[in-house]
């Protein structure tokens, strides 16, 4: 079975109380003299403390188009891309030129040649590495990158594969813009990096593994999550009707995927959940009927770096491997939605 050897995560440079950004925010989302007790409840109940930043805060501002954000976002993407992956390698016992496959998956940026393209000579990967850039799934692809991965693995099991996960969501925050969606990716999102390094059976490696995936898709839900792409960029799309997506279809979900693997809910001894905010997270906690500390690792990230797209599962899974392993033997639950609107499913043992 596929081993994850790694998980290594990486933040943005520029670290910022809450209140701080929300002042930024405040500043150059808002239109002048505005009332912003909405911004304020929003960034108030979004349960995060700090968060990290590509750029200082007082250089937002001076981002005047998509072009300038995006150069920004392909710089930030290659120093943490590159902290990120090396770590993971050294964690896991790697070398660069064992790397058979390199998935790179971001929604907050786009380039050509790809971000993983670009960190082949950077990182002293192979010539001949498979590269697979991905884009578009948005929190869901830290789980989904994983799941593929695992794909891979099955019919290459002398191989060793790498996913990168990038980050930098503080660049699509959009000036002059006050909708109710804007102010509540502004509370909630934040910078940062993960890489998963991952092994086929004849690689030897320590970690869990991963026993099965499944993904699922809801029809008629593509406008709930997503991006509008306008001329100053990448213009959330956040509907008021994501947690009841998540309570409609995730016990199910679930529990399928379990009993088809003869296992319930009450065989996972560990629940590695994305952090999409406190309503999604309540609607998990209550649709799978968890007890009250199993989400506490997905909780503290929240707090401590926001929401970091598909970056966030893998610090949470970071976390748990480092904090709060659970007893050899035993299996996790590690899952995340995005837009499609979607969920991914991966079950690990320990």
């Amino acid at each position: 079975m596929t081993r994850i050897a790694a998980v290594r995560g990486a933040l943005a440079p520029h670290r910022y109380a809450q209140h701080d950004i929300t002042d930024m925010v405040a500043k150059t989302c808002l239109p002048a003299g505005a009332d912003r007790q909405v911004l304020d409840r929003l960034h108030r109940g979004a349960r995060v403390d700090t968060r990290h930043t590509a750029l200082p805060l007082d250089q937002y501002d001076g981002l005047k188009d998509f072009g300038a954000v995006n150069d920004t976002f392909i710089a930030g993407a290659l120093s943490l891309g590159a902290e990120a992956v090396g770590g993971a390698l050294d964690e896991a016992g790697f070398l660069p030129r064992d790397v058979d496959l390199l998935m790179f998956t971001s929604v907050t940026g786009i380039a050509a040649p790809s971000v993983d393209a670009r960190l082949v000579g950077r990182l002293g990967l192979r010539s001949d590495v498979k590269r697979v850039p991905v884009f578009g799934l948005g929190c869901v692809a830290g789980a989904a990158g994983i799941a593929r991965l695992h794909d891979y693995l099955l019919g290459h099991p002398d191989d060793v594969a790498v996913l990168l996960s990038v980050e930098l969501c503080s660049l699509t925050f959009q000036r002059d813009d006050a909708s109710s969606a804007n102010l509540v990716a502004t509370a909630l999102f934040g910078d940062g990096a993960a890489a998963v390094v991952a092994c086929g059976p004849r690689r030897r490696a320590t970690g869990p593994v991963v026993v099965d995936t499944r993904s699922h898709l809801y029809p008629d839900t593509e406008k709930a999550m997503g991006w509008d792409i306008t001329g100053t960029g990448f213009r959330i799309v956040l509907d008021a009707s994501v947690p009841e997506l998540v309570r409609k279809n995730l016990a199910a979900d679930v529990d399928g995927f379990l009993a088809d693997n003869g296992l319930t809910r009450e065989d996972i001894t560990a629940w590695v959940c994305h952090p999409g905010g406190p309503k999604v997270l309540e609607a998990v906690e209550e649709v799978l009927e968890l007890p009250a500390d199993a989400l506490d690792m997905t909780w503290r990230s929240l707090a401590a770096v926001g929401n970091l797209s598909s970056s966030s599962v893998l610090h949470v899974l970071r976390d748990t491997l480092a904090e709060r392993p659970p007893p050899p033997g035993t299996h996790g639950l590690l899952l995340a939605m995005g837009p499609g609107f979607c969920s991914e499913l991966v079950l690990l043992r320990w």
